[in-house]
């Protein structure tokens, strides 16, 4: 098979427990986001925007939605012939199997969907950010530096850099060392947990890492760190747009908040750098007489007769009369009755909110399951 100059892999097995309720029946990548988009349309949409044509997708907790989501790769242009999408669960052999032990277990498990297009460069990604990134910008400084490794990196406030892993470099932004959540960062250059390697580079690291029973076989505590040891060239490429982890509910609906900013980056109505997904085919929204909108995303199929204001809808959501959302995201199939209030809430698939009812206390996020019906007359979720 024909040689390819880049493959992408994104880790996608993640449960995301953080996420709670969100993440009970599917894989974190796979959660709703936006409106209409899960969250690893993010990463799918940057590599077809970046003009990558082969990504693998490292699956392991509970892929049935994402794998279903994913399909053969159509809405980013990856239903190839060479190349395309490839999901790749944990699997077994005539010498036997075992799951992935961490992220650079996962790769290693499977170096041979690598070695069958034998690329000259890797891309590592998550598939649990939000962010627009162009890769060939990146890969173009890597080429640039020489370099066996290439890091994303973004500047963080020094009183959060002790949640990250931090990069320190020398003047050229060649990393010198790296620290994992250090106490006392030395500075304020943070891991996206986007990695270019020279795929020798990284096959060879790879390999004595599986050899390895004392090591927790992942990029950030064992790949890396090793490189560096070795003296391998690793240089930081630093971002200067909009990125989140959303792994928490905190996170996940701050980052949704972020989205009705107008003068954010991650906008997902910017059609210079679309977000694609899969998108089903539904019935138009229906705006009544009377109702009100403002700084708000509304999918298709919603039919909106109350108020709704700095909240994400997101498709077939029903929401009454007289009855105002805000600050909220209302996922899928949910239907809010008559004289509602939802404040600060995130309401998750076909949640019904009966006849005169409070949801929320406009301070704390209140998370409401999937299929709930609220029904008592005044309920603070």
């Amino acid at each position: 098979m024909a040689k390819k100059n880049i493959v992408a892999m994104i880790l996608a097995g993640g449960q995301g427990s953080r996420l709670g309720l969100m993440t009970k029946r599917m894989a974190k990548p796979a959660v709703p986001f936006g409106g209409k988009y899960r969250i690893i349309d993010f990463a799918l949409s940057n590599c077809s925007n970046s003009g990558i044509d082969t990504v693998g997708i490292l699956t392991q907790y509970k892929p049935q939605v994402l794998n279903s989501h994913i399909g053969i790769g159509t809405p980013w242009d990856l239903d190839r012939v060479h190349g395309g999408i490839a999901i790749l669960p944990p699997y077994m052999t005539e010498a036997g199997g075992d799951w992935y032990k961490g992220t650079a277990n996962a790769v290693y498990q499977n170096m041979n969907f690598l070695d069958e297009y034998n690329p000259e460069y890797v891309l590592m990604l998550s598939g649990d950010h939000i962010y627009k990134m162009d890769y060939r910008i990146m890969l173009k400084a890597h080429k640039k530096n020489k370099a066996d490794a290439t890091i994303a990196v973004i500047d963080v406030p020094l009183d959060e850099a002790s949640r990250f892993g931090i990069m320190n470099t020398d003047e050229n932004m060649q990393i010198t060392e790296f620290e994992e959540k250090p106490k006392q960062p030395k500075s304020t250059l943070a891991s996206m947990g986007i990695y270019i390697f020279s795929y020798q580079k990284l096959r060879k690291y790879l390999i004595e890492d599986a050899q390895n029973p004392n090591s927790d076989y992942d990029f950030g505590k064992n790949i890396i760190p090793n490189m560096l040891n070795n003296g391998e060239k690793l240089f930081a490429y630093r971002f200067e747009g909009y990125w989140k982890d959303v792994g928490t509910i905190e996170s996940y609906w701050e980052t949704s908040m972020d989205l009705l900013d107008p003068d954010n980056d991650a906008r997902i109505y910017d059609n210079e750098w679309k977000i694609f997904t899969d998108t089903e085919s539904r019935s138009s929204q229906y705006i009544g007489v009377g109702a009100s909108l403002e700084n708000s995303i509304i999918s298709e199929g919603c039919i909106i007769n109350g108020t709704v204001i700095n909240s994400i809808i997101f498709p077939n959501v029903t929401i009454g009369k007289n009855t105002r959302v805000e600050n909220s995201i209302i996922m899928s199939g949910c239907k809010i009755c008559d004289d509602v209030i939802v404040s600060k809430s995130i309401l998750l698939d076909n949640v019904v909110v009966k006849d005169h009812n409070v949801v929320g206390n406009g301070k704390d996020i209140a998370l409401i399951e999937s299929y709930r019906v609220i029904e008592t007359q005044g309920t603070m979720a």
